[in-house]
């Protein structure tokens, strides 16, 4: 057993969304959102070098002692999987542990819009599920791709750093690659899986201009793609995706986003105000009447008015889904503030509501 397992152990026993170790700094976990301090003993540089040399391959080892950062994945029988994320900062070498559970939820079961619901049954075209780290990006999509795996015979090909969710085939065929591990890089792996007869393409992270054009030409030859930005709206995201090409190939991406773009969906992760756990604020745009015309006149303003001549499709915008958390009881006026992209219109429907924030 490696000297951390019994960390790992009772933070997954806790409930605690992740493990942070710090050079000079007592061990602390996340519990519903609050860093909790678990043990005084503050870590030196020697328990630090044995903790975290002890669970990589040599190879991680010396790729961090270069570079100064990694990502990996660690499971421990029984408990679960992680995805560790090594760094050094001003006080020495630090480690942040994220639990990835073993189990995966059933979509159905993670209190999440409607719409999200759907994402599974589409059958081609790009998927976007978008918000800061820590919003259930990942839990979300492989929810998703889980319900692919159990009602539809396809090949779907997982490309991540690190692998997090571990599918077992079902009904479709699953090939997971790992970005360092079994691949040089998220545009080598998607360049390479689109002559790999896929059904359906999960790319974990959209961070450059070769990943973000193969994902949207992908997505235009027919393949279902999925992927994640860190934008924290619908049309941030659409802005970041026609943003990252050459003014020269804006026009032209904006028309093949125009045509293969079919749903987003950026979510926001709140504490719940009894105490009991966390619930995702998600704002939900999918393709209908008008929006190809919209993305491909460049009119990204219009979106939102968009998605309100549409509620019955299912849209909604992060803000209503927290007014309607606040109004539920579900999360705190403050929480939501904090959280909400239109301040000054939600400080209108509090006045509305008659809610105050707290002093």
């Amino acid at each position: 057993m490696a000297t951390l397992d019994p960390l790992l152990v009772k933070m997954v026993s806790a409930g605690a969304s992740d493990l942070h170790l710090s050079e000079g700094q007592p061990v602390r976990m996340r519990v519903h959102g609050e860093l909790d301090v678990v043990s005084d003993k503050p870590m030196s540089e020697k328990d630090m070098i044995s903790i975290m040399k002890e669970i990589c391959r040599e190879d991680q080892w010396k790729s961090f002692m270069e570079n100064m950062e990694l990502d990996f994945s660690y499971g421990l029988d029984g408990t679960g999987r992680f995805r560790c994320n090594y760094l050094k900062q001003y006080r020495g070498f630090g480690a942040v542990f994220r639990v990835i559970p073993e189990e995966i939820i059933p979509i159905a079961e993670l209190s999440l819009p409607d719409a999200i619901l759907k994402f599974s049954k589409i059958e081609r075209g790009l998927v976007l599920v978008t918000g800061p780290t820590g919003s259930g990006k990942s839990t979300t999509l492989a929810s998703v791709i889980d319900d692919i795996n159990r009602n539809d015979s396809r090949h779907i090909i997982t490309i991540e750093d690190p692998i997090e969710f571990v599918h077992q085939n079902k009904k479709s065929y699953i090939t997971q690659r790992e970005v360092g591990q079994h691949t040089v890089s998220f545009a080598r792996a998607l360049h390479d899986a689109i002559k790999e007869d896929p059904d359906v393409i999960l790319v974990g992270e959209m961070r450059d201009l070769e990943t973000i054009s193969l994902a949207i030409s992908a997505a235009e030859m027919g393949v279902l793609v999925f992927g994640t930005l860190h934008t924290n709206s619908a049309p941030k995201t659409v802005d970041r995706l026609i943003d990252v090409f050459p003014s020269g190939q804006q026009v032209q991406v904006r028309t093949m986003l125009a045509d293969s773009l079919r749903a987003i969906a950026a979510q926001q992760l709140l504490k719940k105000k009894d105490g009991r756990g966390r619930i995702a604020a998600v704002e939900i745009l999918v393709s209908g009447p008008g929006l190809a015309n919209i993305i491909r006149e460049g009119s990204i303003s219009k979106i939102y008015s968009y998605m309100q001549a549409n509620r019955s499709l299912g849209m909604q915008s992060v803000d209503e889904a927290l007014m309607e958390f606040v109004s539920e009881d579900l999360v705190s006026a403050q929480d939501a503030f904090l959280k909400s992209t239109d301040k000054k219109a939600f400080e209108e429907w509090m006045d509305e509501q008659g809610i105050e924030l707290e002093p």
